[in-house]
């Protein structure tokens, strides 16, 4: 049995443990043995000497991420286990070893029992981002684990984790922890397209609007699709495809629209007209005289903490308003926030007070979420991040 530090919680505290949360904040602790490094593993005792959990300690203010609420004899076999199981599950949604999509999510931090890390799948490339210290230090350990679960199915591994750890506490650099860079194509439904897991946000490719992809391809056949904040055009791909009659894809990056336009090529057998903006969509919003039938805005974290909620729920509802300005009667918006800090009822109130200024009938068709592959622990609600509404005007 290994023999890991100790953090003891007052008594008072470790409820929360016992509900099975896998954060432990900085004031729940009551002593911890002396010279703690972050990223090291801890097991968490009650002030009576119980055992609670372990998991990585960090000196901020979640102070413990709980990975076991079991005792831990083999760190390797616990990863396994954790690892099989998450492919387990990919499998049984019907996304591993499909060849209709060949990308998805495979490790959704507290999702999936490993908090501080993501690994996303690129046909036969992992792509992996540590979000905490204890996690990067685990880097060998997720390769090996990588290699068991898929065997030569698994030809490289990518950790971009430079960009998300603390920069004050390591010296991270994006880096092939095995094979080397293919050439990013994969399938989502049939649909193709090309990432860049290199120089693109997140792990490359946007995996948790697949779902909602899918869904908007039933509202677009024959009508005018605006999809703003386009990155690298998976909305606009689905909607060629699907037999727009007219596509626009607008977002403030170059890069990103270069990346839509060849994703749109690959998908777009009809040749439906596509036109792309390299604006802030803000402006474009104003500016565009052109109706829609249908919208897509899915903009990047208004907020990424508390103290910013307020003026992020006021965007929200500016961008809002401005694209329902832009629907024409019966047009269809699909309207998202990432936002882990502004919850789904913030978020529908900003909607619905843009709603309320335009003064036209508009009902809810759909509630969306991220999909099945970017599980949420129902002990760890935070995890739910991604929120979308379908509304349709008059």
């Amino acid at each position: 049995m290994p023999n890991f530090s100790r953090i003891v919680l007052h008594d008072s505290k470790a409820d929360a443990v016992k509900r099975f949360h896998p954060w432990i904040f900085s004031g729940a602790i009551k002593k911890k043995d002396t010279g703690l490094r972050e990223g090291e593993i801890v097991d968490v005792y009650s002030d009576s000497g119980e055992y609670l959990a372990t998991g990585h300690y960090s000196p901020g203010n979640i102070a413990v991420k709980i990975f076991s609420f079991e005792k831990v004899s083999d760190i390797d076999r616990l990863f396994l286990e954790k690892f099989q199981n998450a492919y387990w599950m990919r499998k049984e949604i019907g996304l591993a070893a499909s060849k209709q999509t060949t990308c998805y999510r495979l490790i959704n931090a507290e999702g999936d029992g490993l908090p501080g890390l993501i690994v996303d799948w690129y046909n036969g490339t992992a792509v992996l981002q540590a979000y905490s210290i204890g996690m990067y230090e685990q880097r060998s350990l997720i390769v090996e684990c990588l290699q068991k679960v898929y065997g030569q199915d698994l030809r490289a591994v990518y950790d971009k984790s430079a960009s998300v750890l603390p920069k004050a506490q390591v010296r991270a650099e994006n880096q092939y922890l095995l094979g080397a860079r293919e050439d990013g194509e994969v399938i989502e439904y049939g649909h193709r397209f090309y990432v860049d897991w290199e120089e693109g946000q997140k792990t490359g490719f946007f995996i948790d609007q697949r779902e909602n992809r899918s869904l908007l391809a039933k509202y677009v056949a024959g009508k005018r699709v605006l999809n703003t904040f386009c990155y690298s055009g998976g909305f606009s791909a689905y909607a060629v495809k699907a037999g727009a009659s007219f596509v626009c894809s607008v977002d403030s990056s170059a890069k990103a629209i270069a990346w839509a336009a060849r994703n749109v090529s690959l998908n777009n057998p009809g040749q439906i007209p596509h036109e792309t903006s390299a604006v802030d969509v803000f402006d474009f919003l104003k500016k565009c005289d052109g109706e829609y039938d249908v919208i897509v805005l899915d903009p990047p974290a208004f907020a990424k903490n508390l103290s910013v909620r307020h003026q992020a729920v006021m965007a929200y509802k500016r961008l809002n308003k401005l694209a329902l300005e832009k629907l024409r009667s019966q047009g269809i918006l699909l309207t998202f926030s990432c936002s882990q800090v502004v919850g789904l009822d913030h978020f529908k109130g900003a909607v619905t007070a843009a709603a309320i200024e335009l003064g036209k009938p508009i009902r809810v068709l759909h509630h969306l979420a991220q999909p099945p592959d970017h599980p949420v622990s129902i002990y760890h609600p935070e995890g739910l991040y991604l929120k979308g509404l379908v509304l349709i005007v008059g």
